[in-house]
């Protein structure tokens, strides 16, 4: 049970292949002929035995016959025969290796195979490769070099192209996996194999689509949080919206949302082929988190200029060396060198010359990246500034990149430089794209740290108020809601509005304009109309009463005109929002297939389609979020001082958004949203006008249930539980508390395992080590609270600082945990705490409240390992109910479980 429930597939002590006889050509594939070929010419380390489903006395060996993994490459006829024989010796994996599988045949195969407990990777897969293991279970290409990459692709013509391509480039892989359409084992899991997989330093996926949004996040962000995940997307073309009823469904395409997942899941998206590897080569050197700002050092104006124009054309900042360390480099370079801008050397620079910029810009604080560009001169010995720059000591503080234009004069080079394990590229624009990568990663590692809960700090929302208007309206089977329901939908949330009343009648217009003060605006009101201006149903700066009245009545008869079906509730009479110093802004959201609820922020007002500023980020939402978002707009530059006017109120404005996070947590019936325009300036934000769209949905009934885990499941990411924190007295005073735990508890987590006697620290990780790998640390911080739940007791420590200051501290004493197993009904739990809490009941109160969110969750069973000589534990597990056996494995342990 410690192991990942795919070992028996990617690491099998032993194999039967079903690749069809070898004497008789009508049974044997092209699969098969080539899988029989891969394993001629590398000997699988472990134990290797072909079967035939045809041959008699197959079946009489079969009491003798055992394997991890089954390999199957036969005639589509057979594959069912085979994936029972291999179930029946006990193989926990299978692959099929085939192609133009329909969905029914698969569906049957699947059948099967989950009968049979196998876990199969087909069909229509090329199998794939463990060259560690000099496995190569598959028909994409001769066996790949051993390396730290690990290749996971949907496109099998594609796997083959990029074994092709590494093999000329001396790229290596220690796992190479090929999926195709209706494969039982999908990339969510073979992804969350590889953030386990120690020979795995990084990860770059070939991606052309995903079927269930939630396990690919929770997958995706588990692997990144682990190690570099770098993913090539095919089908970059937005996804067309003819019923678009919002401006934000108008504007927003499906492929800007796969961008916003793979920033928040911590993940780099490139463009192209050899991007991917080259992105994937960097991130794997593992340099600390950088900033933006990249130093370029050249022999050449011109190249060092295309360096910088290719620096700003991507969002990065050209980074300069400050005066002192400009003032302390400049004697020890040629006279013509200049410092300004560029490190530019000069063409007479010598090695030393390189050492030294590069030394002092690494040094500077304002740089987080250099890229020494060499262009070929006259006297320039290219292999020896190369040279200069493998001489640097390793590990650098930050990345070091290389650009050695032309060709022949710098092969040498260039292999001085790949034996150093420094990235080198041929051109300039190709050196900073791959730094930006390198800086892309670590500022979406921080969006990915980000764990809010569902509703803010702020306050409380009224949620059930907000849920009855929804009701209505889907009573009415109506789903776009007035403009009146809408703001009442805001209101519900605290979302400043402006005052609107609704007139029924030219008379009632006019005394309502009265009443609010002039000048007002006039909007018909419509649930039939999705865009009031283009039947001409807006009117704005109405100043009098008489103009009230006659724009009332000339408002209705244009739009009975213009939309004749339309069903007129009247129109709405607002107060006019002056805004001669103030932004207009539109905050919007979108329901996207298959990611769910998608929130937009960008520029706003009447040309918001024209204008296409757009940044997206997925709910939930904290502030921190919320501000990287606002940046990402371009409106974002308008929002400071600008032309005169004062500074937004920022704060005002991240405020909508996390109330927009929190209406599309708890509406999971939201569909399209827009509040257009909100009017942002020094004193606030306030909303002007705003459209919604809902539906039917079969979540909504669980997130009526506020203590409900499912009660979220229209969302990718699941919303940190806060509702399980509890706090508990200790015996002796004082009080501890139980939650759930965050990435920020890392740190506390790991002087846990350091203070943990020899004796426990066996007992809980069945291992000696002093503490937790970073690995494993990350592993168990950043968790997907939809598979799984860490609950951490705290303790608050009380110090007094030499000036009499008392300082508070809080300090983990126990953690449990559950993990769901594959079949999505069961768990498996751990627990230890710390040596100085035993005996204060913590283990049990912790145990007890895992089990409770497990039950919560709905899974049926909850079970693990204990070490047999751990009496303490059995003796505490027996107390809660948990049943006891010997584990057939391993006698060391007992299997205990528990029914919920």
């Amino acid at each position: 049970m410690d192991k990942h429930f795919l070992t028996p597939l990617f690491a099998p002590a032993s194999i039967v292949a079903f690749v069809g006889h070898a004497d008789d050509p009508g049974g044997q594939t092209p699969a098969g002929r080539t899988l029989r070929e891969a394993f001629r010419a590398d000997r699988f380390d472990g134990t290797l035995r072909f079967l035939d489903v045809r041959t008699k006395g197959t079946l009489e060996e079969l009491a003798q016959t055992h394997a991890d993994l089954a390999l199957i490459a036969l005639a589509p006829r057979d594959v069912a025969a085979a994936l029972e024989i291999a179930g029946r010796i006990g193989c926990k994996a299978a692959v099929v290796l085939s192609s133009g599988i329909g969905a029914d045949e698969a569906a049957q195969w699947r059948k099967i195979a989950r009968r049979e407990g196998v876990h199969l990777l087909g069909p229509n897969s090329l199998g794939f490769q463990r060259p560690l293991l000099h496995l190569n279970a598959g028909v994409a290409g001769p066996l790949a070099k051993p390396g730290p990459l690990a290749l996971v692709a949907q496109s099998g013509a594609l796997t083959a192209s990029m074994l092709d391509w590494a093999r000329q480039n001396g790229v290596g892989f220690s796992s190479v996996v090929s999926l195709g359409p209706h494969t039982s084992v999908d990339i969510p899991q073979v992804l969350d194999f590889l953030a386990n997989d120690q020979a795995t330093h990084s990860i770059i996926v070939y991606l052309e689509g995903i079927a269930d949004a939630r396990r690919f996040m929770s997958a995706l962000r588990s692997a990144s949080h682990a190690k570099p995940v770098v993913v090539l997307k095919a089908g970059r073309k937005p996804a067309g919206n003819e019923a678009a009823q919002t401006h934000s469904a108008a504007i927003v395409g499906s492929d800007d949302v796969f961008d916003a997942a793979l920033r928040r899941a911590g993940a780099v998206r490139v463009r192209s082929f050899v991007e991917l590897f080259s992105a994937a080569k960097c991130l794997a050197s593992r340099y600390r988190p950088v900033g933006k700002r990249l130093a370029v050092v050249t022999n050449g104006g011109g190249p060092g200029v295309l360096a910088a124009d290719w620096i700003n054309e991507i969002g990065l900042h050209l980074g300069k060396l400050s005066p002192p360390a400009q003032k302390l480099l400049q004697p020890t370079l040629p006279p013509l060198a200049s410092l300004n801008d560029l490190i530019d050397l000069s063409e007479e620079a010598l090695p030393a010359h390189y050492r030294a910029a590069i030394d002092a810009a690494s040094a500077d604080s304002q740089v987080d990246g250099v890229l020494a560009i060499f262009s070929p001169k006259a006297g320039a010995d290219a292999a020896a500034t190369a040279k200069a720059l493998a001489d640097i000591p390793r590990p650098m503080n930050k990345p070091l990149l290389a650009c050695w234009m032309g060709d022949s004069s710098v092969g040498k080079a260039r292999s001085v430089l790949a034996d150093a394990t420094i990235p080198s590229f041929r051109t300039p624009e190709a050196a900073v794209g791959a730094f930006g990568n390198i800086a892309a990663f670590y500022q979406n590692q921080q969006l990915l740290q980000q764990t809010p809960p569902p509703l803010s700090a702020l306050a409380k929302p009224d949620i059930e108020g907000a849920r009855l208007i929804i009701e209505s309206v889907l009573a009415e089977r109506r789903h776009v809601l007035t403009e009146m329901e809408s703001k009442s939908l805001l209101s519900s949330f605290h979302i400043p509005i402006t005052r609107t009343l609704l007139a029924r009648s030219a008379s009632e217009a006019m005394m309502i304009a009265t009443q609010l003060g002039f000048p007002v605006a006039l909007k018909i009101d419509s649930p039939d109309i999705a865009h009031k201006s283009d039947v001409e149903g807006v009117a704005l700066n109405v100043l009098n009463g008489t103009s009230a009245r006659d724009t009332y009545v000339e408002m209705m008869e244009r739009v009975a005109r213009l939309a004749p079906e339309a069903r007129i509730n009247g129109v709405t009479v607002q107060k006019m929002v002056r805004a001669r110093r103030g932004r207009e802004i539109y905050v919007g959201m979108v329901t996207d297939q298959p990611f769910g609820p998608v929130i937009v922020f960008g520029a706003g007002g009447t040309m918001i389609e024209l204008l296409n500023d757009r940044a997206m980020e997925l709910p939930p939402l904290n502030q921190f979020l919320a501000h990287r978002l606002i940046e990402r707009s371009r409106v974002a530059e308008t929002l400071g001082e600008w032309r005169g006017a004062h500074a937004v109120n920022m704060e005002a404005l991240e405020d909508v958004l996390l109330r927009v996070s929190e209406m599309v947590c708890e509406l999971p019936e939201l569909r399209e949203m827009d509040i257009n325009p909100i009017i942002v300036d020094e004193s606030g934000a306030i909303s002007v006008d705003a459209r919604i769209v809902v539906g039917s949905t079969t979540q909504a009934v669980a997130a009526h249930v506020s203590n409900a885990v499912n009660g979220y499941q229209h969302l990718a990411i699941m919303p940190y539980p806060a509702r399980y924190r509890r706090e508990w007295p200790l015996p002796g005073g004082g009080t501890y508390i139980v939650r759930p735990v965050h990435p920020n508890d890392a740190q506390m987590l790991q002087a846990l395992v350091q203070g943990l006697s020899p004796e426990s620290r066996w007992f809980r990780f069945v291992s000696r080590f002093h503490e937790l790998p970073p690995s494993m640390l990350s592993r168990f911080t950043l968790i997907d609270y939809d598979r799984e739940m860490a609950l951490v007791a705290v303790v608050m420590e009380r110090s007094v600082s030499p000036d009499g200051t008392v300082l508070e501290s809080e300090h983990i004493v126990g953690v449990s945990r559950y993990i769901t197993n594959p079949d999505q009904t069961s768990c498996e739990f751990s627990l230890v705490v710390a040596d100085e809490f035993s005996g204060k009941g913590i283990g049990s109160r912790l145990m007890e409240s895992i089990i409770d969110v497990a039950r919560d969750k709905g899974l049926a069973e909850i079970d693990g390992l204990v070490l047999a000589n751990n009496p303490d534990m059995l003796k505490l597990v027996r107390r809660l109910g948990f049943t006891v056996k010997p584990f057939p494995e391993d006698p060391d342990f007992k299997l205990v479980t528990y029914m919920l």
